[in-house]
């Protein structure tokens, strides 16, 4: 019989699987939307881009919601209504309306990455919490990768359309798994009309960003996923344009190197053990960068190593910035603390997703490469910087 403790696991993992397969699934066939909807890259981009800026912008009012209503409810409610409107996505009649209902997607997505560390950490405590956050997002990268290979693979012989459809079915059965083993939180939901626990609320989001050290977080969060999307969108057109002239199937399995950051995510707490987090957290967004510079030259082997290796470096990032977040959260202040981690994080998505696409579209992929280790450059001065600047009292570890 299975422990609640890994009960708690395989219903986490289940509904990253979710989240981030319905996400991220256009991104695969995003050369294949340019080319109906007759858009440039930066056009055909807006359809992630406009999910992530929808979710970026609902994290917060949904991690308030679940302050009143419980976690769980948030959860559940998240997966089964992202995973319908992935199956209703295929039917809109054309690009703009797709847009719409991709903004409401990215809502519903919202209440899992939102909530989900607060939930894990009252459920399993703040011993086991980086273990817990890094199997987390080993799923999530597990769900993006699978999302982005399964519309890759079968665009070819079902369109861009069925290719959606068979991610929303694959999502839909892991929502079920989600509904079905996900327990509840080990801490009450407040009552909804409860002024004081509404006001908690409040001062839980002014206790979030107090902090120096939680702010960097956020910092890398915005900057470090907004260099990821941005490399990750044009990446697709790169490989089926000239010189390389990939075909989509062959091109989308660039996207296995989310399999080496799926190992990365969950082992990156050894890192934060070995080095301290700073150093750490500093190595790996270098390592990012260092991939990005290696896929500059238009050669496959160089290309296909730069993806590995930024892909590894920078979700390692992300496992140590999110864990390294919860775990300096006030008890107070999780839900809240998560919430801004995430809104960054997506915000980063939206934004550098969008601005990379249009700086490929113009300049071509040598400036996307300097745009990008700018802004990690950026984030490694965040880290060095702002991490020493400290209050007079104890982590929380």
């Amino acid at each position: 019989m299975l422990t609640s403790d890994r009960r708690v696991k395989i219903a986490v993992a289940a509904a990253g699987f979710t989240s981030f397969a319905l996400l991220y699934a256009p991104q695969a066939v995003l050369p294949q939307l340019a080319a109906q909807y007759r858009l440039d890259p930066g056009g055909a981009a807006l359809a992630v881009s406009v999910a992530t800026g929808a979710l970026a912008i609902s994290v917060l009012p949904i991690a308030a919601l679940s302050e009143v209503v419980g976690r769980r409810p948030v959860i559940i409610a998240s997966v089964v209504l992202s995973s319908v409107l992935g199956l209703l996505l295929p039917l809109m009649p054309d690009y703009s309306v797709l847009l719409v209902l991709r903004a409401l997607q990215g809502v519903a997505i919202a209440g899992f990455p939102g909530v989900a560390t607060a939930y894990l950490v009252e459920r399993l405590g703040k011993a086991g919490v980086a273990a817990a956050v890094g199997a987390m997002i080993a799923g999530n990268t597990i769900g993006g990768m699978t999302g982005r290979l399964a519309t890759g693979f079968t665009a070819g012989p079902f369109g861009w359309r069925g290719a959606l459809y068979v991610v929303a079915g694959l999502s839909l059965a892991c929502a079920v798994v989600t509904v079905v083993m996900l327990p509840p939180s080990a801490r009450a939901a407040r009552a909804a009309g409860d002024r004081q626990g509404l006001r908690a609320v409040g001062s839980g989001l002014l206790l979030a960003v107090q902090r120096p050290v939680l702010l960097v977080q956020y910092a890398v969060a915005l900057l470090a996923m907004g260099s990821f999307v941005a490399l990750y969108n044009a990446a697709g057109f790169r490989l089926t344009g000239s010189p390389l002239n990939l075909s989509p199937a062959i091109a989308s399995m660039v996207f296995l190197s989310y399999a080496l950051g799926s190992v990365s995510s969950a082992t990156a707490n050894r890192l934060s053990a070995r080095f301290g987090r700073r150093q750490a957290l500093t190595g790996v967004l270098v390592l990012t960068a260092a991939g990005g510079l290696l896929t500059i030259p238009d050669s496959l082997p160089l290309i296909v190593v730069g993806f590995l290796v930024l892909t590894t470096a920078f979700f390692a990032a992300h496992s140590i910035a999110n864990s390294w977040a919860a775990a300096e959260a006030p008890e107070s202040a999780r839900g809240q603390v998560g919430g801004l981690y995430t809104l960054m994080y997506y915000l980063g998505s939206s934004i550098g997703g969008g601005i990379g696409s249009v700086v490929y579209s113009h300049a071509g992929w040598d400036w996307l490469i300097a745009a990008v280790v700018v802004w990690l450059g950026l984030a490694v001065t965040a880290v060095q910087v702002g991490t020493r600047v400290r209050r007079a009292e104890p982590a929380l570890v």
